[in-house]
């Protein structure tokens, strides 16, 4: 962040006592707490909303969450002299959620139900509203693309052959779930479940906990979709490093019904976004974008895992949701 950004700060009602760097912002300590000072990636509108919903959240009081400060104006965002917009918000010095723990996995699962049960707008206006089939088509495009480069490419590295042979198997696959997945959809128009509000990036890194208690943070991606998209977020990161373990995704699933049940439509959902080859995809626009003549052993390992893993997950889905389909 450029440090020129340290001057706005002179727009809010508080004393800033001491600043430094983070990851892509300034952490300040203030008279009133700590405080983070980052670049807003979208505009006021979308700020507004974000305020509305953590005011909602914080007033139910089942999940602890940052608060967005205004400047002396009131103002939600200020801009610099490039017209970048950032914000200020409450800033919780914790630590992560460790994803390598399973009750603390299990507890982060809980709160997300918590979360979506605090989320719902008396007034649903407000965000656009996200339609998986359309990304998976473009990502499906996107495949297709590497796949004619691979095929016309001379020389190959070790990992482009790898890749060049998984290719069908995975863009078969993902071809198949959107297909089905946009069949469904226009069979089952306008469900409520998909007008909700979403974190939008629930992961364990803005899952932070602080002393005895949990905070959600950053939710500047919300958007309005089924809430099973945080779910599937986390869940999936989760079952990948336990290898798709049945019993674990059926305590993650149980834990979060026991706030927030699941439709036959929203577990239907919440399939297709599992089955769907996205960390596949993920490789492949990585090495796409980055053109690299040599790329780092670690992505070659990511990829012979993913290839390890595809029967277990497969496995977990025929499982978990062989009733819904």
């Amino acid at each position: 962040m450029n440090d020129r950004a340290v001057g706005l700060l002179e727009q809010y009602d508080c004393e800033v006592l001491k600043t430094r760097k983070g990851r892509g912002a300034i952490l300040c300590e203030t008279d009133k707490g700590d405080m983070i000072f980052k670049e807003y990636p979208g505009n006021l509108e979308k700020a507004r909303l974000q305020a509305r919903l953590l005011s909602q959240i914080h007033e139910k009081g089942e999940v602890r969450v940052e608060t967005l400060i205004p400047t002396k104006e009131g103002q939600l965002l200020v801009k610099d002299h490039e017209e970048k917009a950032y914000i200020l918000k409450t800033y919780f010095d914790g630590r992560e959620c460790n994803i390598f723990d399973k009750a603390e996995c299990v507890e982060a699962v809980r709160l997300l139900a918590r979360l979506h049960g605090s989320m719902q707008l008396e007034t649903e206006e407000g965000g656009s509203f996200y339609a998986p089939e359309k990304e998976y088509e473009k990502h499906n495009r996107e495949l297709k693309k590497v796949k004619r480069y691979l095929r016309d490419k001379g020389q190959k590295t070790w990992f482009e052959i790898c890749l060049q042979q998984s290719l069908d198997y995975f863009l078969e696959q993902a071809e198949r779930v959107t297909q089905e997945w946009k069949q469904y959809s226009l069979l089952t128009p306008g469900q409520p479940e998909s007008r909700r509000f979403c974190h939008g990036d629930f992961q364990y890194h803005n899952i932070i906990r602080l002393e005895n208690d949990w905070y959600i943070v950053n939710f500047e991606k919300i958007i309005r979709d089924n809430p099973v998209r945080d779910l599937y977020l986390f869940m999936r990161k989760l079952l990948e490093k336990s290898d798709w373990s049945v019993a674990l995704g059926r305590e993650l699933l149980e834990v979060y019904e026991e706030r927030m049940p699941l439709s036959a439509y929203s577990r239907i959902d919440l399939y297709y976004r599992l089955a769907y080859p996205e960390k596949f995809w993920k490789i492949v626009n990585f090495y796409f974008n980055a053109r690299k003549a040599w790329m780092p052993e670690r992505n070659l390992e990511k990829l012979q895992k993913l290839l390890d893993q595809e029967e277990e997950k497969q496995h977990f889905l025929d499982e978990i949701f062989r009733k819904v389909r």
